[in-house]
């Protein structure tokens, strides 16, 4: 079942992300297609993620709908303008990608093209409000399509915050988000299983499905790496001593990854994996999880 009428009926939705590597060879696409047909409702393609010049997302897109795969086409608002954001989500509804995943993106100061020049020409909710419009048949400058899209619209939210403030905040990005056509989200690594359940409790209120980012851990030095740079991330002390202490690290990893979607899945609509280099152990991580 698609992404979009999964959600639609109340299945609990599986979805993970691919990265399109840096150069014009496939192969790892195809492989990856082949391993995930079948096994999750849909699959993220990142926007030149950590503002790393890569493969597109739009073309890596279409490679999987000729594979029988229904791909979430992200799109940053960091590279284009409003004329090319708008002709990409044509291109896409004609290629056959039905789902958009909306983010600010990363400064190019953080990639490997550090003298880049940033658009941000829309805002996300800018460009979910355009989505929305184009899904009527109009574009920005009012002027009616000569065919309409037909894109479920996502975006993200980051359900972990370490003041009220911030929590308060994103509720209300999350709100505003929805006014403009957010159809879903998709979170931040979860580790809390706690400050995830306070989370959506006061989300539920919107009535819009919400898919728990999981990020597998490989190291002690990668949670602790990502609860010092990675903002909404907190991986709790005792998932860093397991870490620390593990023998078998790949194993441990997959294996509190299982154990959380276990403890998280009943809280959301659905899991978003993702692997970050271990997509082809996502259909292991799902049996763990008593989700294959």
């Amino acid at each position: 079942m698609a992404l979009r009428e999964s959600l639609e009926s109340g299945k609990f939705a599986i979805t993970t992300e691919v990265g399109p590597l840096k150069g014009t060879d496939t192969s790892e696409i195809v492989e990856l297609a082949e391993i995930l047909n079948g096994t999750v409702d849909g699959v993220n393609v990142t926007d030149q993620q950590s503002a790393v010049m890569r493969l597109g997302s739009l073309a890596t897109c279409s490679m999987l709908v000729q594979r029988g795969l229904d791909p979430v086409f992200q799109m940053t608002c960091r590279d284009r303008n409003r004329i090319a954001l708008q002709s990409d989500l044509l291109s896409a509804a004609v290629l056959g990608i039905r789902n958009v995943l909306v983010i600010s993106g990363d400064f190019p100061s953080l990639g490997d093209h550090i003298d880049a020049k940033d658009v941000y020409d829309l805002d996300s909710e800018q460009l979910i409000w355009t989505i929305s419009q184009m899904n009527d048949g109009y574009d920005l400058s009012g002027t009616e399509l000569k065919g309409k899209t037909d894109l479920f619209v996502g975006a993200v939210v980051k359900p972990v915050s370490d003041t009220e403030e911030s929590s308060e905040l994103q509720l209300a990005m999350m709100e505003k988000k929805i006014s403009v056509g957010a159809r879903f989200f998709q979170t931040q690594a979860v580790y809390d299983v706690d400050a995830f359940e306070k989370f959506m409790k006061r989300a539920s209120q919107f009535k819009v499905p919400v898919l728990v980012g999981i990020i597998p851990l490989k190291s002690a030095g990668m949670a602790r790496y990502m609860n010092k740079n990675v903002s909404g991330v907190f991986v709790p002390e005792h998932m860093i001593s397991d870490m620390a202490k593990a023998e078998d690290k790949t194993a441990t990893g997959l294996g509190i990854a299982a154990s959380l979607i276990k403890d998280l899945k009943d809280l959301c609509h659905g899991v978003h994996i993702m692997a970050i280099g271990w997509e082809k152990k996502v259909p292991e991580i799902l049996r763990m999880a008593n989700l294959s």
